[in-house]
Formats: structure tokens, C-alpha cells, sequence
């Protein structure tokens, strides 16, 4: 069975840039879709972006395709996302998903992710 694990929150200032990586064990990523989607605090669950298992992309949050890029090392079995110029308000949790029964596309819903990671933590503070 697919599992998930994020690495790569932390501390960064405002203008910095990170790097999450998703990786995954159990099976291969290129079998199932992947979605980044964050969580701050008394929020709700935002969606990032997507990559299909062919690698075709969806932008879940147009507001964000312009600052984070979603992309995959299948040799590494990891998906990435890329983030920068990161602001205060970009302070969440974030997690990757797969959709382990509906695999054939992305989706812009998370209730359509039902495999998580259990996140990690950005936080964008001076």
C-alpha cells in the first residue's frame, strides 16, 4: 500500500524559498495521482497543485501557480514542491495526497485524496 511522507518545512523569511519533497514506498508514484494541499490554523484544507500520474499538471490554486511548481523524480519516487518568494500568510502545514482508488486523474477536491502524509510544517516569519 502507497505511503506518503513529507519533508522539508521549516523557518523561512519572508522572500525565502523551500523546497517539499512527498515521498512515497509501497508502490511507485507514477501509479497514482499526487496533490500538495496546506492547512493553517482555523483554516481550511487549500489545494496547491496536482500531477498526474502521466505528469500532467493541475493547478489547483491560481493564486499560487505563479510561486509553487509541483514536479516528480520518479527515479527518486518523490514528488516535489517548489516554493518562493514565500510570504507570512503561506505559513500552514502541508501535506501530499494520492487518490488510491479513483488513481486515473487529479482532482481539485481534497475529500478526493484519500491517502495522506502527515505533513509539514512552513512557517514564513522574520
Amino acid at each position: 500500500q502507497l505511503q506518503l511522507v513529507e519533508s522539508g518545512g521549516g523557518l523561512v523569511q519572508p522572500g525565502g524559498s523551500l523546497r517539499l519533497s512527498c515521498a512515497a514506498s509501497g508502490s511507485s508514484l507514477t501509479d497514482y495521482p499526487i496533490g500538495w494541499f496546506r492547512q493553517a490554523p482555523g483554516m481550511e484544507v487549500e489545494g496547491i497543485s496536482c500531477i498526474t500520474r502521466a505528469g500532467s499538471i493541475t493547478h489547483i490554486s491560481d493564486s499560487l501557480k505563479g510561486r509553487f511548481t509541483i514536479s516528480r523524480d520518479n527515479g527518486k519516487n518523490t514528488v516535489y514542491l517548489q516554493m518562493n518568494s514565500l510570504k507570512p500568510e503561506d505559513t500552514a502545514n502541508y501535506y501530499c495526497a494520492t487518490r488510491t482508488r479513483y488513481y486515473y486523474a487529479c482532482s481539485r477536491r481534497h475529500s478526493d485524496f484519500d491517502s495522506w502524509g502527515q505533513g509539514t510544517q512552513v512557517t514564513v516569519s522574520s
